[in-house]
């Protein structure tokens, strides 16, 4: 297993496959397979935000965005986790630090399954206020 903030920013497997999955390390242990199949044509890096301060991670990332040009970056969890979570807005956030636009998958594994998350949810999920107001408008509509 790869760590992320034990790797080279400008390592020469992001240099030559330009597309990065960012993982929960819990993932690899937990559920291998899902990790093998989403490492397909992608560096394959872990995390644990129990480790890794969001600051140093996101710092970590914003130096990949600027020595690379990178194609895609795709960060996959555990749905649930408040740690995990840090992965998605961090992501987010050296992007916006970085002033790159590319693709991001956000995926999270949940009940046996990977779903797709929109980057607007990875977004919101910083706002409870925001939160607060979806739930309070989809309950005054039901």
């Amino acid at each position: 297993m790869n760590r992320f903030m034990s790797y080279n920013v400008a390592g020469r497997e992001i240099r030559r496959r330009k597309r990065l999955l960012i993982y929960g390390s819990c993932l690899v242990v937990e559920h291998p397979e899902i990790v093998k199949e989403y490492s397909q044509n992608r560096v394959a890096l872990a995390v644990c935000m129990e480790e890794t301060h969001v600051n140093m991670f996101v710092t970590k990332l914003a130096g990949v965005l600027a020595r690379v040009d990178l194609e895609e970056i795709t960060v996959l969890s555990v749905d649930g986790s408040l740690h995990c979570v840090q992965l998605h807005t961090g992501v987010e956030e050296a992007l916006k630090i970085s002033g790159k636009k590319l693709p991001v998958k956000h995926l999270v594994y949940e009940k046996e399954r990977v779903i797709e998350v929109n980057p607007r949810a990875v977004k919101i999920s910083r706002y409870l206020s925001k939160i607060n107001n979806l739930l309070r408008k989809n309950m005054n509509e039901h």
